[in-house]
């Protein structure tokens, strides 16, 4: 195991150890300037009455009485706990520096709980308001803002430990000023807010390249926002911080969007965090008329939303619940609902295609007008099938009916968060048929972190009781898989991919949609004890006949030359929301030997 847990280490890249170690022996010895800065408390008017109303402008409805946390609503009138916990009602401690605040400390629970309130969502829900002319968001706007600051001065307490969390902050911040118009001439507490934010995220940015994911594409983007703004302001320090920005945005697009447009979290949750750091950038350096980005930014940039418009339902915005998900949502300035994505891609859309991604008008394109932005005539159009072969993904889509199938097989260039190789995500007009289980939870125990990582959770097949990638921490897994015999044959709507793990089992998996059916043929090779197939059901009266499984207007047929030794229904878990879990129903196929087996699953 130790040889298996060094291989992975340095599979994650030399580069991004060095970044990790010389982070670490920064912040241990005190060498790293992020441990010695000071700044003052930020308090007074961050925000003042807009000179232009938008009266014909529709605010969205948050936050007005209740607290929204993970797209959920919690009724409460009051200026939040900043340091309180919404998942678990822990509080954590105010005064520490931030540096001596554990990752994952049992005494708070899941940090995310804390962090929520601090991503300033309210701040654009209040600014929308205001910008309307109410005057009494407009003051919560600012009371809100000053008890923030009061209770998380600069650099104490959980809410300044992680620099991507200061970085959204930074970028709700300059939203709200685009909204309100008061990107010039700011008010001095907003300018010092926002320096006090970046002086915490330039020193540490190395650690979050490390990390090759959203934390580095997050904290570019506020360092490109908030330098420029202020600089334009009359902060000649902040020119640095845009630079620095720049040239970690492009850099970000460039190592991380691979050029299917594939993210390096393989996670639709996070693409579209990915994809909303972007936007932001792009809109502040479209309104403040500042140099273009590059076209390999723009190109992959490009990539990277026409995957993520392949994947979402036209009808209500929902995306299959693919790799991690940490409940985050960077633009709320809809009514729309968490698992909406129309409005992220719309908007990315429109600034990096130059496209709309919807023709049809909707609440989804409220954030194109919110940020000043003319809708394209020109629209996109999906594909009738899709290769990701640099990501590892088939999309398949049935010809005259509204079915697709997404089908992932391993492909890794950046570490896998879930053992979700082969897994099949099925929709039809909408409705999530065969689903993916989600995450629930970074630090709710174990035993979650193994089911909702694991292939319990996604419908595939498990072998002897392991799981194909060994879990070596809370977000790595060792030996990690390479794909075979990958068969595109979408034209005619097929695909097949297979592995064999570290164990020498191996799963190879075809897949076949067309006007009535999806059809899935596993070949297993290795089992010793036993496997189990299981198909994640959409909750319904779902009825066992032989080794046909019926709603009355669905139906699944499994048919094998081997001995089905258990063939039932069980209570399988979902999280569609961030910390937030619902029973589905899970049919489990067991076997007891090598085989072929067929799964027909008739919708139409």
């Amino acid at each position: 195991m130790k040889l298996l847990k060094l291989k992975t280490i340095l599979g994650l890249g030399i580069h991004n150890l060095v970044r990790f170690g010389l982070y670490r022996i920064g912040i241990r010895t005190g060498l790293n300037p992020v441990k010695r800065l000071k700044f003052k408390v930020p308090k007074g008017v961050f925000y003042e009455q807009p000179s232009v109303l938008k009266t014909a402008f529709e605010p969205c409805s948050t936050w007005q009485g209740s607290h929204h946390y993970f797209g959920r609503e919690i009724s409460s009138p009051q200026i939040p706990n900043w340091h309180l916990n919404c998942l678990n009602h822990l509080e954590s401690p105010k005064n520490s520096p931030w540096f001596k605040i554990g990752d994952f400390d049992s005494t708070i629970g899941d940090i995310k709980g804390i962090w929520e309130a601090s991503r300033f969502d309210w701040v654009l829900a209040f600014a929308q308001r205001a910008a309307v002319g109410d005057k009494t968001s407009l003051r919560n706007l600012n009371d809100w803002l000053n008890s923030w600051t009061e209770t998380n001065p600069p650099y104490n307490g959980v809410n300044w430990k992680c620099g991507q969390e200061a970085s959204i902050r930074v970028m709700h911040l300059a939203c709200a000023a685009l909204i309100l118009n008061q990107i010039e001439n700011t008010s001095q507490p907003l300018l010092d807010l926002i320096e006090a934010h970046l002086q915490r995220i330039s020193p540490t940015i190395l650690y979050a390249v490390a990390q090759s994911n959203n934390h580095a594409t997050s904290e570019a983007s506020a360092l490109f926002i908030g330098g420029d703004w202020l600089a334009r302001n009359g902060k000649p320090q902040g020119q640095k911080w845009r630079e620095q920005g720049r040239k970690w945005l492009e850099n970000r697009a460039a190592s991380l969007i691979m050029r299917d447009g594939t993210f390096s979290q393989y996670s639709t949750n996070y693409h579209r965090v990915m994809l909303d750091a972007y936007s932001i950038a792009e809109i502040w350096r479209y309104k403040n008329n500042l140099p273009q980005f590059s076209n390999t930014l723009r190109s992959r940039l490009q990539a990277a939303i026409n995957w993520l418009f392949e994947l979402t339902d036209d009808e209500h915005g929902d995306v299959p619940n693919l790799g991690a998900n940490d409940g985050a949502r960077l633009l709320p300035l809809t009514n729309t609902d968490y698992r909406d994505f129309r409005p992220s891609v719309q908007l990315a859309a429109t600034l990096f295609h130059r496209k709309a991604a919807w023709k049809v008008n909707g609440t989804y394109d409220l954030t194109l007008k919110w940020f000043g932005l003319e809708k394209p005539v020109e629209h996109l159009l999906k594909r009738p099938c899709v290769h990701h072969p640099d990501g590892g993904y088939f999309v398949l889509r049935s010809k005259s009916t509204s079915a697709f199938v997404l089908f992932n097989y391993p492909k890794y260039k950046f570490r896998p968060s879930q053992n979700d190789a082969l897994h099949v995500d099925f929709w039809v007009a909408g409705e999530n048929l065969l689903r993916d289980g989600g995450t629930f939870s970074y630090n709710a125990g174990q035993r979650y972190i193994d089911y909702y990582g694991g292939v319990k959770s996604h419908n595939t097949i498990e072998i002897d009781k392991f799981e194909p990638m060994p879990r070596l921490s809370r977000f790595l897994l060792g030996a990690w898989l390479k794909p075979f015999r990958i068969k595109d044959d979408t034209a005619n709507g097929q695909a097949s991919a297979g592995y064999q793990d570290y164990l020498g089992r191996s799963h190879y998996r075809s897949i076949s949609l067309d006007d009535e059916r999806l059809k899935v043929t596993d070949t297993l090779s290795g089992v010793k004890q036993k496997a189990i197939l299981r198909w994640r059901l959409k909750p319904s009266n779902w009825k066992v006949i032989d080794t046909t499984i019926t709603d009355g207007k669905h139906t699944i047929k499994v048919s094998t030359s081997a001995t089905i030794k258990r063939f039932e229904i069980t209570e399988g878990k979902e999280s569609r929301y961030y910390f937030e879990e619902t029973p589905i129903p899970v049919l489990e196929i067991e076997l007891a030997e090598n085989c072929t087996l067929t799964t027909e699953y008739k919708y139409n």
